[in-house]
């Protein structure tokens, strides 16, 4: 029993069961484009292809839902061994007594439950299976070598090639097609003599059309996918289908080769007499609705099926069910959604966070908190995680030096860097708008700016050295915006040529002059774009320089009163290198 709870709330059987449960829409939505299908398809062979790829393609569907389910679920299993993560949260779990009961608490169960109703319907499957092979052996005995001689006749009138052994059966009441390999047919003592000589010779047609279809192991593939998606109503419809568009298929067939429908006819009657309820382990000659099968082989016009409708119906109820599954899914715990959605928001994994998300207990989310901290914790054997300290530590310095008037401190961009990467080396810092003196470096000179800060670290790994990002508060409410993005290359600030940066300044009414230093040699493509506040590029300019090193190039652009942003990059033409920098600007 302890084994079984274990299982159910490990958070592969969480994975399995939320997948079985989106089967239910699926299957419900690969039923309604088969039952489209079938609508319009007119053939039995197209009826047949349409269902058994409706069938075939519902394992399919349910593996790659279960295929994108469970790597988040196994990360959740050992998110200690995963990517570091951050920060922990005051310990308010609710007592497990008071823990809500939802519909989520019952789906850790939905894949034990589906597992014990696979193997009893496997178990089922193989004593068929078995039953089929003691009737093959058991009260058996070879027919006339007249009628044995016919079989193989009929066999090469239907292109049969493999030998078909024909046996009289005590046990069979109705015929019987068994086995791939080695395929028998079974008839019933005495039905050969019994019935016209016609009517017998269409009954074993009917039999060895199964056989060229390679029937019999079709239907063990679609025993096996009945047996694993037992639970899903549109299973077994599909499955009807198949069974009775394979009996019209084997019926056109006998037809084609013999031509004498009312024979045939005849024939399906006269063995139907001798069917019981019993248990028939294969294909038999009166699988299906015998009255439609044989109104359709005399080509008797039927009334159209009034059960049919009852399909969408199902498929409908089936997707309302799984909609109610998941509507009932409970919202986590507000603790456990403040740790994801504020504490570790920038530095959790992706892969951590969906599986986070799957976890449906607070049993499992403590010790995915716990793990999670527990790898990041640079001295593991000792009481003290310094990782997670110093994340929060950060976080309340963020909160207290960093907030806007509608934003808390970690939320904004200044915020977030300190989280992710720590102080800077170096801070520049210009609080008010107003003139800027520009250093003599960048061609000296005075600019108008708008408040902003540039802080320059050293060395962030995997991004490189000598990083420098830039916030503006372009708006003037105290909220400075990232202009740069340390991770994108294009986006790191980086000097254009010998350390000297980028520059420019108000010139004259609308008029802006940039100052770009030029230190490459060789064939060089310069361009720059000055965007507003909201992003549009207003002006933009785009300049090829031959064998400038050691120069400054000057730009002048026509902007209208406002805040902007200049980025200019420089591009080596022979080497492809990329040089990016950018600098804001406030006309009056």
């Amino acid at each position: 029993m302890n084994l079984l709870i274990t299982f159910a709330r490990s958070p592969f059987a969480a994975a399995l069961g939320w997948s079985l449960m989106d089967f239910l829409w699926q299957g419900a939505g690969i039923a309604l484009v088969a039952w489209v299908s079938l609508r319009i398809a007119r053939t039995a062979r197209w009826r047949y292809a349409i269902a058994c790829a409706a069938l075939f393609s519902m394992p399919v569907v349910f593996g790659v839902t279960l295929w994108l389910t469970a790597p988040g679920a196994l990360a959740v299993a050992g998110a200690g061994r995963l990517v570091p993560a951050t920060p922990s949260f005051p310990a308010a779990v609710p007592p497990s007594g008071q823990v809500a009961r939802d519909f989520s608490a019952y789906v850790e169960w939905v894949a034990p439950a589906w597992m014990a109703g696979v193997v009893c319907l496997l178990f089922y499957r193989a004593a068929a299976w078995i039953f089929a092979l003691r009737l093959r052996r058991r009260g058996t005995c070879g027919a006339s070598a007249e009628w044995i001689g016919r079989v193989k006749a009929l066999s090469a009138r239907v292109g049969v090639s493999r030998p078909v052994a024909l046996l009289e059966s005590a046990l069979a009441e109705v015929p019987v097609m068994i086995g791939y390999l080695r395929p028998a047919i079974l008839v019933p003592l005495g039905m050969l003599a019994g019935l016209a000589p016609e009517q017998a010779e269409a009954i074993l047609l009917h039999e060895l059309a199964h056989i060229r279809r390679a029937d019999y192991l079709v239907n063990v593939v679609q025993g096996a996918l009945e047996a694993l998606l037992f639970y899903h109503p549109s299973v077994w419809w599909i499955s009807k289908v198949i069974r009775a568009e394979r009996e019209n298929c084997c019926d056109d067939l006998v037809l084609a080769a013999q031509g004498d429908p009312h024979a045939y006819a005849t024939a399906l009657l006269a063995i139907e007499r001798n069917r019981s309820s019993e248990m028939q382990p294969a294909l038999a000659a009166t699988d299906g609705d015998l009255l439609r099968r044989i109104r359709r082989v005399l080509r008797v016009p039927q009334a159209r099926d009034a059960s049919m409708p009852v399909t969408p119906a199902a498929i409908m109820l089936a997707a309302l069910a799984v909609g109610f599954a998941h509507a009932q899914a409970p919202e986590m715990p507000a603790v456990y959604a403040k740790w994801l959605t504020e504490d570790v928001v920038y530095i959790i994994t992706d892969v951590e966070r969906e599986g986070f998300k799957k976890l449906t207990n607070d049993e499992d989310r403590e010790a995915f908190i716990k793990d999670f901290w527990l790898f990041r914790d640079p001295t593991p054997g000792t009481p003290k995680n310094e990782f997670k300290e110093e994340h929060y530590r950060r976080i309340a310095y963020a909160n207290a030096h960093f907030k806007s008037p509608t934003l808390a401190g970690w939320k904004t961009d200044r915020g977030r860097i300190y989280i992710v990467y720590g102080p800077p080396d170096e801070i520049e810092s210009h609080p008010s708008a107003g003139p800027y003196k520009r250093p003599s470096d960048q061609g000296g000179g005075t600019v108008n700016t708008a408040p902003f800060e540039q802080w320059r670290y050293k060395y962030i790994q995997g991004i490189g050295q000598n990083i420098i990002i830039e916030f503006v508060d372009s708006a003037m409410n105290g909220e400075y915006r990232m202009t740069t993005d340390p991770h994108a290359k294009e986006g790191v600030k980086v000097p254009l040529a010998s350390g000297r940066k980028l520059s420019a300044s108000v010139s004259g009414p609308g008029e802006v002059t940039v100052w770009i230093p030029i230190d490459s040699s060789g064939s060089l493509d310069v361009s720059g774009r000055a965007t507003n506040n909201s992003g549009f590029a207003v002006a933009w300019f785009d300049q090829p320089v031959e064998n400038a090193a050691g120069t400054m190039l000057v730009k002048k652009m026509n902007l209208a009163p406002g805040s902007y942003w200049v980025a200019v990059t420089v591009i080596e033409t022979a080497s492809g290198k990329a040089h990016t920098d950018g600098v804001s600007i406030q006309l009056q």
